[in-house]
């Protein structure tokens, strides 16, 4: 039913990636390099530690592309894979806070943060449920299982807490809900439900409320919570048209906290200005565009689900670091994809980014 092209895959999504992989790698290296300098006697730790996560990752990508057998749709590696990921993240609650939060493993001397495998996870069992129950998908009883599922994910995701990646994880699986066709008052419903538990979780949440005053009003304690906050403004806005030249940000000389992790954005901003800042926009709109491209010539209607849930999931992802950066919301600790420093999440996120493009590779067989 099916035709696989090997490395027929989508070119124009391919060279966004590398594109916004190549430009990701000069931002880490120009945000970390006085850093690194301080920290671990060398220039290029942070630079050398990102370039061979992309280059494992091309290394991976290549790979899957390879193999002709669409894996991500099988039944037992989508259900171990589920598994793993609730696994994980009830092991990251029993662990020693780091930072006030519970978001991190150490494996293998390497830290991993569980909540990405997650995303993932629970995107490829929405695509696989909602694919194998077409003709049920309308019945309130067939939503039973996918939502206990989602809100077993975001209550452990919040217990961390990330409450912004529950929120990622809530507005894609809303979006699959819809594209795979489930009723709107059941769509609705759901929203209401997981939109009010995220919202009583950061009630209780002291941490979560200190931020979104903060959020509110950072003039109020400008040296303290609110400096985060300020001095990212202050570096997007000092960037001006042109921005102050490649490698010549103050923010990062120790201003700006996270300058190479979860404020990157804020360092292009200054060092190139308003071109830098929209020329990340427009890669990220492009990404957009192919990502739903592929989801619309998909083969099968998990393919279809899958290939708009990954899509969604990383852009909204990049929509929300930037309107923290930008001050549009409250600062979550949540990374730009593919350009900030973090070799765990850009290996997942390029594991993701893969499958997208194996994807795309498959076409439907229209002659039989």
């Amino acid at each position: 039913m099916e035709i696989f092209r090997k490395f027929g895959f989508d070119k124009p999504l391919f060279f966004i990636i590398l594109a916004i992989l190549c430009f990701g790698l000069v931002m880490v290296f120009s945000s970390s390099v006085i850093l690194a300098n301080e920290k671990y006697q060398g220039p290029f730790f942070f630079f050398t530690s990102q370039l061979i996560g992309v280059l494992l990752g091309i290394v991976l990508a290549f790979l899957i592309l390879t193999v002709k057998y669409p894996f991500y749709q099988n039944k037992y590696f989508i259900i171990t894979l589920l598994i793993l990921s609730l696994s994980l993240l009830t092991i990251c609650l029993m662990l020693p806070s780091l930072g006030g939060t519970k978001r991190w493993l150490y494996l293998f001397g390497l830290r991993f943060q569980p909540s990405e495998l997650a995303k993932l996870s629970l995107i490829l069992f929405f695509a696989y449920y909602f694919d194998r129950n077409q003709n049920r998908i309308k019945e309130i009883q067939t939503l039973i299982i996918p939502l206990g599922i989602l809100f077993s994910f975001i209550f452990l995701i919040i217990k961390e807490p990330d409450h912004s990646t529950a929120l990622i994880i809530f507005i894609v699986s809303i979006l699959m809900l819809f594209i795979g066709g489930t009723k709107i008052k059941y769509f609705l419903f759901t929203g209401f439900a997981t939109l009010t538990f995220i919202a009583f979780s950061l009630i209780k949440s002291s941490y979560a409320l200190t931020r979104i005053f903060t959020f509110i009003s950072p003039e109020r304690d400008p040296l303290g919570s609110g400096f985060q906050a300020l001095q990212s403004k202050l570096a997007v806005g000092s960037g001006g048209i042109f921005g102050v030249s490649l490698g010549e940000s103050t923010q990062k000389l120790f201003f700006l906290p996270c300058a190479h992790t979860d404020y990157i954005f804020a360092i292009i901003g200054e060092e190139l200005g308003f071109f830098g800042t929209i020329s990340v926009l427009l890669l990220f709109g492009l990404f957009l565009w192919r990502g739903l491209v592929i989801s619309w010539k998909a083969p099968n209607n998990f393919s279809r689900l899958a290939a708009a849930g990954i899509t969604f999931s990383i852009f909204f992802q990049a929509m929300l670091n930037i309107s923290i950066v930008l001050g549009l919301g409250p600062p979550t600790g949540l990374p730009l994809p593919l350009f900030s420093y973090g070799r765990s999440s850009l290996t997942m996120i390029i594991f993701s980014i893969a499958i997208l493009l194996h994807i795309s590779q498959r076409k439907r067989n229209d002659r039989i």
